[in-house]
């Protein structure tokens, strides 16, 4: 269950507060694929952040039960002054993993990740592909109940893209996701139900394909 309680969020920008939603009550489907779904700057990253608890609310409430990762596809958690392995241990922390078990997740995603010897270089020196590959396979060196998905299975060669994808399904037979993507065959293949954000407002269809026709109608991508 993740529940969202009459939440504010807003940012302070050069022209002034800008506020994200207002006041924003909704229930996220439960127990099923959800799709994220809306124009840009219609605060899908922003729900992703807030979910993950990446980002708080200025006020309001989320309410989970479960595990919820990071958002895969932001790659900004990252501590880009640490190296790879240090980042894997530093996230091991976070969770609790310690001795063996913190050395089997780094052993994960040093093989999965597969850039040599920039695992031990400071992830300021990576390209945004390497850190992609880090990102990701960080992500899935955890169990979670809910995985956040933010367009990551477009980073890499075809070699890391299909071997993302073989490690995410497997995931996937006992997590759910919680996808943001433009992709409007990738939400109706892989999801359940939307939300459909825009104008500060989310609206939640159980059936994906009314979701994206309120999408397009409303001038979405097509």
């Amino acid at each position: 269950m993740i529940r969202l309680d009459g939440v504010t969020k807003s940012y302070m920008t050069l022209s002034g507060r800008k506020f994200v939603f207002r006041d924003l009550s909704l229930d996220i489907p439960e127990g099923v694929n959800v799709g994220l779904i809306g124009r840009n700057g219609a605060g899908k990253s922003t729900l992703m952040r807030l979910l993950s608890a990446v980002d708080l609310p200025d006020s309001g409430k989320i309410i989970t039960r479960g595990r919820i990762s990071w958002p895969v596809g932001l790659r900004g958690g990252m501590q880009k002054n640490l190296t790879a392995r240090d980042n894997v241990k530093f996230v091991c922390r976070i969770l609790g993993v310690r001795r063996s078990r913190m050395q089997e997740k780094i052993r994960y995603v040093e093989e999965f990740a597969d850039i040599g010897e920039w695992f031990d270089q400071p992830v300021s020196t990576y390209s945004s592909g390497m850190v992609a590959r880090v990102a990701f396979g960080t992500s899935m060196a955890f169990d979670f109940d809910y995985y956040l998905i933010d367009e990551v299975m477009a980073v890499g060669d075809a070699t890391f893209r299909r071997k993302s994808r073989q490690v995410f399904n497997e995931r996937l037979k006992k997590s759910k996701v919680i996808l943001v993507s433009h992709n409007m065959d990738l939400i109706r293949n892989m999801c359940d139900a939307v939300v459909y954000l825009d104008g500060g407002r989310a609206t939640v269809y159980n059936d994906v394909h009314k979701g994206i026709a309120a999408y397009k109608k409303a001038g979405g991508e097509p």
